[in-house]
């Protein structure tokens, strides 16, 4: 009877594998050498939901939420002391040691989906750099802004900065964050890109006190692909403007990505308030 079992269950198992979906060829995230993100739809501007195609659920229609009030103020004031540290770094006051690398910038991205060759599993972990997307009708005039001054040094620089994060949330749509994609290319794909053209659901996590997590749909944006629309070319601009506004120019641009917010949670520890942190959904508000 056993054996019997053991059969049943190893021929169950064969059927399982063979019938689990076969991931297409990476070469096929690519066009006439720009990337091709097929999961999800075109964005326009003022667009409050995004449709996705996901592993988990197939074809949705996702409905982006606005940051918190808690997440902006935390965001806000880290980003000014960023730029403050920096400007202490030049003038060599302080500690001389230069900005944290916890705080809003650098949030831990992961993503899974598609195994790349060298990998046993798709499960994947990375830094990225994060920022803001202007409001569609600020875009204009901030990236104006920064074509007027980028032959400026670097402490105007940082007031120009400081004068966006100084008018947030009048200057910023906040339903996304935005980030670079610095290293793939047709022959070479990062694992964080292979996941999110193959199943675009992204976890973001900022290592900070409080802390943190958005879970979003990521679209990524090529600005070599001639089909994005006039949203998409301006943001993924942008999000490469202000790049090289503060890194210095480079040489190419790279693709753009949109981490279009659809939960937010407290990842802090628990507090005073045991209703609150460890890993709580706070928006949207739970019924």
């Amino acid at each position: 009877m056993k054996n019997v079992l053991k059969i049943f269950v190893s021929i169950l198992l064969l059927l399982i594998v063979s019938c689990e979906v076969k991931q297409p060829d990476s070469t096929s995230f690519w066009k006439d050498g720009y990337c091709r993100q097929e999961n999800v739809f075109p964005v326009n501007a003022g667009d409050k939901t995004i449709t996705a195609r996901i592993l988990e659920g197939g074809l949705l229609e996702f409905e982006t939420v606005e940051l918190p009030e808690s997440f902006l103020e935390w965001n806000k004031d880290r980003r000014m002391g960023f730029l403050e540290d920096i400007r202490k770094m030049m003038m060599r006051e302080g500690d001389g040691n230069g900005p944290e690398l916890a705080g809003p910038h650098n949030g831990m991205v992961a993503t899974y989906g598609y195994r790349r060759s060298d990998a046993q599993f798709s499960l994947n972990n990375a830094v990225k750099g994060m920022g803001f997307i202007p409001k569609p009708e600020k875009m204009a005039e901030m990236m104006a802004l920064l074509d007027s001054t980028e032959q400026e040094l670097m402490p105007r620089k940082l007031e120009i900065l400081e004068g966006f994060y100084e008018n947030l949330a009048e200057n910023f749509d906040l339903d996304k964050q935005g980030s670079l994609e610095l290293y793939s290319q047709p022959k070479y794909m990062t694992q964080s890109f292979l996941n999110q053209v193959y199943n675009p659901v992204s976890t973001i996590v900022f290592l900070d006190f409080p802390s943190y997590k958005l879970k979003t749909i990521a679209r990524l944006l090529d600005p070599k692909d001639p089909e994005l629309t006039d949203y998409e070319r301006q943001v993924v601009t942008w999000i490469n403007k202000v790049h090289n506004y503060f890194h210095g120019p480079f040489s190419i641009d790279f693709i753009g990505v949109i981490y279009y917010v659809v939960e937010v949670y407290d990842n802090s520890p628990m507090g005073s308030d045991p209703t609150t942190g460890m890993g709580r959904r706070i928006m949207p508000l739970l019924p």
